[in-house]
């Protein structure tokens, strides 16, 4: 696989795709059932570079700044169908990762990314609430400061890791008088005496990424928890916004190359009215418009990797990757389903369980409508 891969990066995926078939497929099923992914993968994952590999030098991590390895990762897991476990561990390396490592101050770096690097702590980001969800300027949690500490009162919703966190990105009203120039990042760790984790939600896919409500009543987290400036959330937020929106298209673009490749084999094989199902003129023809809606789309979302790379990669960029990718997704997972007949209802295939785990993708991370007013600004621009 050439695209934008170069010999390390082969290297690379080889190695994450033996540590995900060996390591982790084995026990998806028992996650999907519990609800939750064993947080010690992310302590083996670690070991082996697959967790911290983008943290600093300095504190133990891997120093990359290539988004290709997240990208391979991200393709490695839709592979091998591990919809909700990839997710909870592609929010750590893609979404949450940049925060700590951008906005962490000398102290808070040496406390907290070392047991970052060994994927000793896990993290999770709270932005969404029980009545925002999109509009992030609507957020109502608060973190007033009193001394040398701020009293947090609020509640977040839909947190992916959130029963498995240990550090929390909470995004808070630190003035709460300043619109969107009032909020700030603030790290609320596990344990704190007045933060609250509610049930482990339960959704209709992405079982194995524990989803969680959580509470905060009069915690008191230290100042020195403060990530990056007093408000200057929403800067912070629309800069890694790019980078987790371009995660979402990518998963989605994997996940309807999994699909398409599951479904090639699977209609090889299965017989009707005494024939091969690929025999059929139906079959050819949505395999072909499926194959062909993803070769058309890898090119893209290549480039937009590169663009990351190199700091180019625009809002609207993103939201491009994310809205296409997402909805392409959901789209091609029940075409493929539809290939398989009733055996793509049954969970035994992995097709069924990317199918309902594709539904997610255009809501977090922003909604479709979200993404195209985003689109639509550049364009009239």
């Amino acid at each position: 696989m050439n695209r934008i891969f170069e010999e390390e990066h082969d290297l690379f995926r080889q190695s994450f795709r033996d540590f995900a078939e060996n390591r982790m497929k084995p026990h998806f099923s028992e996650w999907e059932k519990a609800g939750i992914m064993d947080r010690q993968v992310f302590a083996d994952a670690a070991q082996y570079g697959f967790v911290g590999f983008n943290l600093p030098e300095a504190h133990g991590g891997g120093g990359s700044e290539d988004f290709r390895f997240n990208t391979i990762i991200g393709e490695e897991f839709a592979r091998a169908g591990l919809g909700g476990a990839g997710n909870s561990m592609c929010l750590v390396n893609d979404i949450t990762t940049p925060y700590f490592s951008t906005y962490c101050n000398e102290e808070q770096a040496a406390r907290w990314i070392p047991g970052m690097a060994r994927g000793e702590l896990i993290t999770a980001i709270a932005m969404t609430e029980p009545g925002t969800g999109s509009d992030l300027a609507g957020i109502q949690t608060t973190a007033i400061r009193d001394g040398e500490t701020y009293i947090v009162n609020g509640a977040k919703t839909f947190i992916t890791n959130g029963i498995n966190s240990d550090l929390v990105i909470v995004v808070a009203r630190t003035d709460p008088d300043a619109g969107r120039n009032g909020m700030s990042l603030i790290v609320v760790e596990r344990g704190m005496e007045g933060f609250e984790r509610g049930r482990n939600l339960d959704k209709i896919g992405q079982h194995s990424a524990d989803t969680a409500e959580l509470s905060f009543t009069d915690v008191h987290v230290p100042a020195a928890n403060l990530l990056g400036e007093e408000g200057r959330a929403m800067e912070y937020l629309a800069f890694n916004l790019a980078q987790e929106r371009l995660s979402i298209g990518i998963t989605g673009i994997a996940v309807a190359q999994a699909a398409l490749d599951w479904t090639i084999e699977y209609v090889k094989e299965r017989t009707a009215f005494g024939q091969p199902i690929a025999s059929f003129q139906n079959t050819k023809f949505v395999l072909s418009e499926v194959a062909t809606e993803v070769a058309v789309t890898q090119p893209f979302m290549d480039q937009c990797v590169m663009k990351l790379n190199a700091g180019e990669l625009s809002p609207a960029e993103a939201a491009m990757a994310k809205l296409w990718g997402s909805e392409m997704q959901t789209r091609i997972t029940d075409r493929c389903l539809q290939l398989f007949g009733g055996y793509g209802y049954m969970s035994e295939y992995p097709i069924g369980t990317a199918y309902v785990d594709a539904r997610i993708s255009s809501i977090y991370g922003g909604t479709s409508e979200i993404m195209k007013t985003i689109i639509s600004k550049d364009v009239l621009s």
